[in-house]
C-alpha cells in the first residue's frame, strides 16, 4: 500500500510546481472548446479530433460514518470477589473515557485525479479516469493517569476496563495485575480488558474512484453549450477501526502476551451507471464557467471482517458477512477555465457527491469474543466535497 501513497505523493507534487499534469474535466474530461469553433479562445486543438491527458489535485472531506459507542470505562470489574466480595461487581465511576465519538473533528483529506481521453471529429469524446484521496486517520487514547490525577483513594480509576467476554485462557492477562490479585493468589482481575492499563483506537477512511464515460454534444450556441455525460463508475469506500488494549502486571510488564487488538473492516465496493448532463458558459477573456450533474445508481458490495487477536499472534478469532445494497448517488461539479496558450487548459472548482443507503459501523466493537457481532447500520447520507485545481494537455 505505501507504494501506491508515495506515486500518489509524487502526481501531487508535479502539479503543484506546474509540470505537465492536469485536472480532471468535469465528469467527462477537459473541454477542448468551451462554446465551439467560433469563439476566440486560445483552446488546445479546438474542433480537432485527438488524445488529451490530464490530471488533478483534489483536496475533500466526506461524512465521518462511525457511530457512538462507549467502549472503555475507568475501574475495573472484581471477578472473583476479593475487593467487594461479591463477584462480578464493578469497582470505581465507570467515567466514559473511549467513546467513538470523541475522535476529533473531520478531516480533509488530499488526493489526485488522472485521466486519459480522446475527441472524436463527432465531438463526442471517450474517456477513463480514476481518484484517489489519501487516508483519513482520526484516534484517541486512554491511560491509567486521569486529568490532574483526580482518582479515588482506592486508586480504581486509574485502570481501564471493557465488558468484553466470553474470551479464551490465552486472554486472561497478568495473573497478578493489582494488590487484591497477589492477596487473593491472582486471577481477580482476569481478561486483558478488565483492569487495562492503557487502551487506544484509531479509525481509518479511504476513498478511491474509476470510471469510463462518454460526454456528447447536444446543443450549443455562440455563448454556451449543453452536453451529455454518460458511462460506467466504480467507487470505492474503505473503513477501518482498530483498538488496542495493553493489560501490564502489578511489576509494569506487558509482554505481547498481555496485548490484545481488535480490529473491524467495512469495505464498500460499489459498482453502477451513471448518466447527466453539463452546460458551460463563456464568461469572456479567455475564461468559461461550467456546472455538471450526474446521477448514478450502484451495486454495493459490503464486506465486513472483525477479529480478536493477541499482541504475539499466536491466537484469534474472526468474525465475516457480506451484504449486497442499492446505492443511489448524486455528483455535481462547478468550475471556472481558463484558456491561456494553445492545447493547454487550467481550472478551479468545487465538486460534492452524495451517495444514499451505504453501511457504517454504528457499534464498531462486538464485546463477545466466542460470537463477534458488531452492529452496522444503514447511512441514508454520505457526502464527499471540497475542491480541484489543475492543468490540461491536448495532443
Amino acid at each position: 500500500m505505501r507504494h501506491r501513497y508515495f506515486g500518489g505523493a509524487v502526481l501531487a507534487a508535479v502539479v503543484a510546481l506546474g509540470g505537465p499534469s492536469t485536472a480532471r474535466a468535469q465528469e467527462g474530461g477537459f473541454q477542448t472548446s468551451p462554446v465551439g469553433d467560433g469563439l476566440p479562445i486560445p483552446t488546445g486543438q479546438a474542433g480537432q479530433p485527438g488524445f488529451y491527458i490530464s490530471a488533478e489535485f483534489v483536496m475533500l472531506t466526506q461524512t465521518k460514518a462511525l457511530g457512538n459507542q462507549t467502549i472503555g470505562v475507568r475501574g475495573l470489574f472484581d471477578a472473583t470477589g476479593a475487593i467487594t466480595g461479591t463477584p462480578g461487581t464493578f469497582v470505581g465511576t465507570g467515567e466514559d473515557v473511549l467513546n467513538t465519538r470523541k475522535m476529533g473533528r473531520r478531516e480533509f483529506q488530499p488526493g489526485h485525479w488522472t485521466e486519459i481521453g480522446y475527441k472524436f471529429d463527432t465531438g463526442v469524446r471517450a474517456y477513463v479516469n480514476y481518484m484517489q484521496l489519501y487516508d483519513a486517520h482520526y484516534h484517541t487514547t486512554a491511560s491509567q493517569f486521569p486529568l490532574g490525577f483526580a482518582r479515588r483513594t482506592d486508586l480504581a480509576d486509574t485502570f481501564l476496563s471493557a465488558p468484553v467476554y466470553n474470551f479464551p485462557l490465552a486472554f486472561v492477562g497478568p495473573l497478578t495485575d493489582t494488590a487484591a490479585d497477589a492477596n487473593a493468589g491472582g486471577g481477580n482481575t482476569a481478561g486483558i480488558w478488565n483492569a487495562a492499563d492503557q487502551m487506544d483506537f484509531k479509525f481509518v477512511q479511504r476513498y478511491q474512484q474509476a470510471e469510463i464515460g462518454l460526454r456528447t454534444p447536444l446543443f450549443a450556441t455562440e455563448y454556451s453549450s449543453v452536453y451529455g455525460l454518460t458511462g460506467a463508475r466504480f467507487a470505492w469506500f474503505f473503513e477501518r477501526f482498530t483498538w488496542r488494549t495493553v493489560d501490564a502486571d502489578d511489576q509494569g510488564n506487558a509482554p505481547p502476551q498481555n496485548v490484545a487488538y481488535y480490529t473491524n473492516t467495512l469495505s464498500q465496493r460499489m459498482y453502477g451507471l451513471f448518466v447527466g448532463c453539463g452546460h458551460e458558459v463563456y464568461l469572456g477573456s479567455m475564461f468559461s464557467a461550467s456546472l455538471d450533474l450526474t446521477g448514478a445508481a450502484y451495486m454495493d458490495v459490503a464486506k465486513q471482517r472483525a477479529k480478536y487477536r493477541l499482541g504475539d499472534d499466536s491466537t484469534q478469532t474472526k468474525f465475516g458477512r457480506e451484504s449486497f445494497h442499492i446505492v443511489p448517488s448524486v455528483t455535481a461539479n462547478a468550475n471556472i477555465w481558463f484558456y491561456p496558450v494553445e492545447g493547454i487548459q487550467m481550472r478551479i472548482g468545487y465538486m460534492g457527491m452524495t451517495f444514499f443507503n451505504t453501511r457504517y459501523m454504528r457499534e464498531p466493537v462486538g464485546f463477545n469474543f466466542g460470537n463477534i457481532d458488531p452492529n452496522y447500520g444503514r447511512n441514508w447520507f454520505r457526502l464527499l466535497h471540497g475542491f480541484n485545481v489543475g492543468i490540461g494537455f491536448f495532443f
